[in-house]
């Protein structure tokens, strides 16, 4: 039986109501600071006509907040599932036009049901962020909802990837979700995260201390370290995103998608053997030499600005993705400081929880000296990338460059313990006198190479240690070092 006409056009009259967000007034607000409505970032973000919307007609509890009078149907979210590149994700995008995106326990029933089934089907999930925090007028049910969250992200971690695009301010409550998903992309002048804003530190310290300095895109890239990408705006921001979900598998389950390379396999290029300057404690660029040794045009750094001794990113091999770790001498003479043993120690993490397999280019004397670093707790955090490095089970291949001295090469270039394969260059030296053949007699590395052979000898160490299983002893988990 055929429904009635009305109900048909009411359903669409509900339908552009939900569109309008908060009303086209706050529309307009929005676009005045520059940012687009959370629709308006989906349509750019995912596939053009893929976007599913779930749970558009969610409302606040319509008693007990002082606010029952203004319900607006899909709360301060929209949230649903699509395609990037072909390949399903979901997705959250917080609605600045109600409440300020407020964070409501209606919005963390929303969130909560696209998180539960992009675990349940293996998926990645994407939050787009743009929040003034908590709803505070609902007070412990708003904080109810983040503790579901957080539970969530938690739950899903190592499990599919999670990724943060923060799109405008992200206060209180808000910000804990993202310092918990994998990837934190922040906008340059259009996003800002902090616990506690400029306004109540003034009250409570009396520290003068503006939005930017506090909790900008890059003090957050470069001081912090909680952004890992910065981008110029909404539109580079969401590139980016999508970028980078070209790298990841939908979930552990998966291995990284596969790519033809266009690269030959076994392309030797004679300029590697001259990069490295014949006067060991002249600086280069490692930058060049993961160029010539990865697929064309293909890495992508993570954490750029953020203590950069080491460059760490994704990149191909022959097609394969696979994470890179470069210690780089050019930078405090290579050596290495606590925030350099935590940002590495954290992406051979995530690779080794996402089957992403690890190549490290590795030229660095040791460990930064001095009482700073060693008040900072260096032991700790040098402590964590060991553990990082030994743990892993995805493929770990090492090229030792030009210095791998005292607990450097114990942390990542020991084959068969912290490494699977490491391959020495010539001009590696492990002390005053050790150098490349000396170890290699030992078995203390496995081959001696030129630099331009380490494109194909790379690959056709990976293709041999594709499907490699290794069984840990039997424990519910290890206790990394704090």
């Amino acid at each position: 039986m055929l429904q009635p006409v009305d109900n048909f056009e009411q359903l669409e009259i509900r339908r552009a109501q939900v569109h309008l967000g908060g009303g086209q007034r706050q529309i307009d607000a929005q676009h005045s600071k520059g940012k687009l409505t959370a629709r308006e970032r989906i349509v750019c973000f995912l596939d053009e006509g893929s976007f599913q919307e779930l749970d558009p007609y969610v409302t606040h509890r319509a008693t007990g907040f002082g606010i029952a009078d203004r319900q607006v149907a899909g709360d301060a979210v929209v949230t649903g599932f699509g395609r990037v590149a072909g390949r399903p994700v979901y997705v959250y995008a917080q609605d600045f036009t109600v409440f300020g995106g407020s964070f409501s326990e209606a919005q963390a029933v929303k969130v909560a049901r696209v998180m539960d089934l992009a675990l349940q089907s293996g998926h990645p999930v994407i939050g787009l962020n743009d929040s003034v925090g908590a709803r505070i007028q609902e007070g412990v049910y708003s904080l109810a909802g983040y503790a579901e969250l957080f539970w969530r992200n938690t739950q899903a971690s190592g499990v599919v990837p999670q990724i943060s695009v923060m799109l405008g301010p992200c206060a209180g409550g808000s910000v804990y979700s993202p310092g918990l998903t994998d990837f934190v992309i922040m906008t340059q002048d259009l996003s800002h995260m902090f616990i506690t804003g400029p306004n109540v530190i003034r009250t409570v310290t009396g520290e003068e201390v503006d939005f930017e300095t506090l909790g900008g895109a890059m003090a957050h890239a470069s001081k912090s370290g909680v952004a890992h990408f910065v981008a110029e705006d909404e539109a580079h921001a969401l590139t980016l995103c999508r970028q980078l979900l070209s790298y990841l598998p939908a979930s552990n389950r998966e291995s990284p998608p596969y790519i033809s390379p266009t690269d030959a396999p076994r392309h030797m290029d004679a300029t590697l053997d001259t990069l490295l300057p014949e006067d060991p404690g002249r600086p280069y660029d490692v930058q060049q030499i993961i160029a010539y040794v990865f697929d064309s045009d293909t890495f992508l750094e993570v954490h750029r600005h953020f203590a950069r001794t080491a460059v760490a990113g994704f990149a191909r091999l022959n097609g394969h993705v696979v994470g890179v770790v470069a210690l780089r001498s050019a930078v405090s003479n290579g050596r290495l400081n606590a925030d350099t043993a935590d940002k590495v120690a954290r992406f051979v993490r995530f690779c080794d929880a996402f089957n992403v397999p690890l190549v490290t280019l590795a030229d660095a004397p040791s460990f930064a000296p001095g009482e700073a670093e060693a008040r900072r707790g260096l032991v700790r955090h040098a402590a964590r990338l060991a553990f990082a490095y030994a743990e892993a089970t995805v493929p770990r291949l090492v090229v030792l460059m030009r210095h791998v001295t005292g607990g450097v090469y114990a942390t990542l270039g020991h084959p068969g313990r912290t490494a699977d394969l490491a391959f020495a260059w010539p001009s590696v030296r492990f002390g005053a006198k050790e150098g490349a053949f000396e170890a290699a007699a030992a078995a203390l590395v496995n081959d001696v190479i030129r630099p331009s052979e380490t494109r194909h000898r790379l690959i056709a160490a990976l293709e041999m240690l594709q499907g490699k299983k290794a069984p840990s002893p039997l424990c519910k988990h290890g206790n990394m070092p704090a």
